[in-house]
């Protein structure tokens, strides 16, 4: 595929471009001048609302602040792919770090965040597209056949054998086909949202609970105090409490330089073409995921687009936060042709927009809780893109942590979880560039039926023989 071939960029991405025109929402200006609060949320995402929406719930008097460096839902909470899902998918892992029982008290707890979801929308009018069809996970090429072995193996060990379905080749293809008819996995308890939309709602129904949000107002400087200050470029919050919700951009600050590694995802969304779903059978909403390391993930949309997105990619060495995150030619070169291999009969359909954007990796492909010294503040990071639902479950957390409640959930293994760390720069960026341009090469391989070269196989393998679980 050619440059003059690629979608044009998304402004922002397709996603929060359609939830603004759909409803703008009012006006959070930046912050301008000092101000107190009993607590400050630092990210103006899933992660940070949920905490805000969760504190004033419990305690509607709080004097809550949200500090959002560019608008609610600007970053990955509005240009993810849109999958509300929970852990079942690294159930054989969870076992492996926390044991069995804790393994499957996590799952569900996350299980009970995806269902939730749609509650919650219901019930505040959020028209968020939530969408409870399941989460399929195929073989788009022999090579990742059976690579689901020790996920279902580990579900029939732990007695869940309901929560991790295999697929054959006809199971799937009832479902959607694609060139290569392989097996696969059904997760029943996902659910696809639009990210954007979800954002935004969740941003209102924080508004009309009394929480104060400025947008456009990155922190510049935070001293845990106590109390908690944070610092703007105009104005300052101090807070005995505060909430650290910022993602990727996390990535930058000193508890987290080795806790989490900033990485790209890029996708592309079709114009609509409902006729063409319908000859594949992908009618039932369902969110579709292979078992490449660069997993691709796809989805439709109620008027019969297919969003598709390429997920642990690298523009360049990228060591922290940058423009490349959000656009990326080559990237978008290779997502782009991932979908046209994959949807040939979508071949003179255009596609109407491309974005990226940066995720927060950590070493375990989990998301961690931390309260950090002197014990007056909270954050969770380390989504690894896969945040929609898991962001509801810690911003529960957050709200109760912030609170000093003691129950089920600040108990769950999340909380104060240590994973695995990265080395140091520029060892990590540098180790990280070339692991990652093997597993694509590999999984470029695969894709064509070749074998890939030992070098790229033995790369592409080198984060699990050190003990980091980063995907397929």
């Amino acid at each position: 595929m050619s440059a003059r071939e690629l979608p044009p960029p998304a402004r922002r991405s397709w996603w929060l471009e359609e939830a603004l025109d759909f409803d703008p929402g009012e006006p959070c200006p930046p912050l301008e001048g000092d101000v107190e609060a009993d607590v400050v949320v630092v990210g103006g995402g899933y992660t940070g609302l949920w905490a805000a929406h969760r504190l004033l719930e419990r305690e509607p008097r709080l004097r809550v602040i949200v500090l959002e460096r560019d608008i609610c839902g600007g970053g990955p909470s509005g240009r993810n792919g849109g999958f509300a899902n929970g852990f079942w998918s690294s159930l054989d892992a969870l076992a492996e770090l926390f044991g069995d029982e804790r393994a499957l008290e996590l799952a569900r707890a996350a299980d009970a965040s995806v269902l939730e979801l749609g509650n919650w929308c219901e019930r505040h009018g959020v028209d968020a597209w939530y969408t409870f069809a399941g989460d399929v996970g195929v073989a788009t090429s022999p090579a990742q056949e059976g690579r689901w072995r020790e996920l279902l193996g580990a579900a029939h060990r732990l007695g869940v054998p309901d929560r991790i379905v295999e697929l054959t080749p006809e199971d799937v293809a009832a479902r959607i086909r694609f060139p290569y008819r392989g097996g696969g996995v059904l997760i029943p308890s996902g659910a696809v949202v639009q990210p954007a939309r979800l954002a935004r709602g969740l941003r209102r129904v924080v508004l009309a609970q009394g929480a104060r949000i400025y947008e456009g107002s990155p922190v510049v400087r935070f001293q845990a105090g106590p109390p908690a200050v944070a610092r703007t470029a105009a104005g300052s919050v101090r807070a005995p409490v505060a909430v650290l919700a910022a993602n990727a951009w996390l990535a930058a600050e000193k508890p987290f330089r080795r806790r989490l590694a900033v990485r790209g995802t890029y996708m592309v969304i079709t114009e609509p073409a409902p006729g063409r779903l319908a000859e594949i059978g992908w009618t039932g909403g369902e969110g579709v995921w292979n078992f490449r390391a660069a997993l691709n993930y796809l989805r439709t949309t109620p008027d019969g687009r297919i969003a598709f997105g390429t997920g642990g990619m690298q523009p360049g060495l990228a060591p922290g936060v940058g423009p490349a995150y959000d656009w990326d030619a080559r990237c978008v070169t290779e997502v782009a042709a991932q979908f046209r291999r994959l949807f040939p009969s979508f071949r003179d359909v255009p596609l109407e927009a491309a974005w990226g954007g940066p995720i927060d990796v950590s070493g375990a492909h989990l998301p961690f809780v931390l309260t950090l010294p002197p014990g007056n503040v909270h954050a969770a990071a380390g989504y690894t893109g896969n945040g929609v639902g898991p962001c509801h479950l810690t911003g529960q957390i957050l709200a109760r942590l912030a609170l000093g409640v003691e129950d089920e959930l600040t108990r769950l293994p999340l909380v104060g979880f240590e994973p695995k760390r990265f080395p140091p720069e520029p060892l990590r960026s540098l180790g990280a560039f070339a692991v990652n341009r093997a597993a694509l090469r590999r999984d470029s391989a695969d894709d064509a039926g070749r074998r890939p070269g030992r070098l790229d196989e033995a790369l592409a393998r080198l984060p699990g023989r050190l003990g980091y679980h980063l995907g397929a």
